[in-house]
């Protein structure tokens, strides 16, 4: 017996077939379980080539810092200038999302195997505390905790100045922006 079942209604893929239609471009603010991360030395033509190339939309951006790029819900890249990154492997990187209370140990366990393989935690503009790891592949992997929104904060503020606001003040459900 088996432990899997048909979940196809979490996806945004369609079914297979001849007849499938893509879904829309995917505009709503989520939770993000994963997305890549890919520094690159010339923004702006990264951003025209992953837009008018690839299909993707600006969700937003952080001038100088990140510019968030969608496609379908959970489709999400985040370009980021070179010098934001190690300029030695991994060029990218991939992120996972994880819970506050996950990250203190999330930390002592990588150190206690490779002391020197951990960064952080460090807090973002955009509401998170993140913790970098590099593993033995050399791959360097983000674990992402959201943190508890505050609306007078700093990083409140910084992301209403690039348009993200929380639910119910100014914004609908991603078919109020079809």
């Amino acid at each position: 017996m088996s432990d899997y079942y048909n979940a196809f209604e979490m996806s945004p893929v369609p079914a297979p077939g001849l007849d499938a239609v893509a879904p829309e471009p995917f505009r709503g603010i989520y939770g993000m379980p994963a997305f890549v991360t890919i520094p690159t030395s010339d923004l702006a033509a990264s951003v025209d080539f992953w837009i008018r190339g690839l299909g993707f939309f600006e969700l937003f951006s952080i001038p100088g810092r990140v510019v968030h790029l969608r496609r379908w819900a959970f489709q999400d890249v985040l370009l980021v200038p070179a010098g934001s990154v190690a300029e030695q492997a991994p060029a990218m990187s991939f992120s996972f999302a994880c819970l506050l209370s996950q990250v203190d140990s999330l930390v002592e366990a990588c150190r206690a195997l490779r002391p020197n393989s951990v960064e952080g935690p460090r807090d973002t503009p955009w509401n998170t505390r993140d913790v970098v790891v590099i593993t033995p592949e050399n791959a360097r992997i983000v674990f992402t905790a959201a943190k508890p929104f505050d609306p007078a904060s700093q990083e409140a503020r910084d992301l209403a100045a690039v348009g993200i606001t929380p639910p119910g003040v100014g914004r609908g459900d991603n078919e109020d922006h079809a």
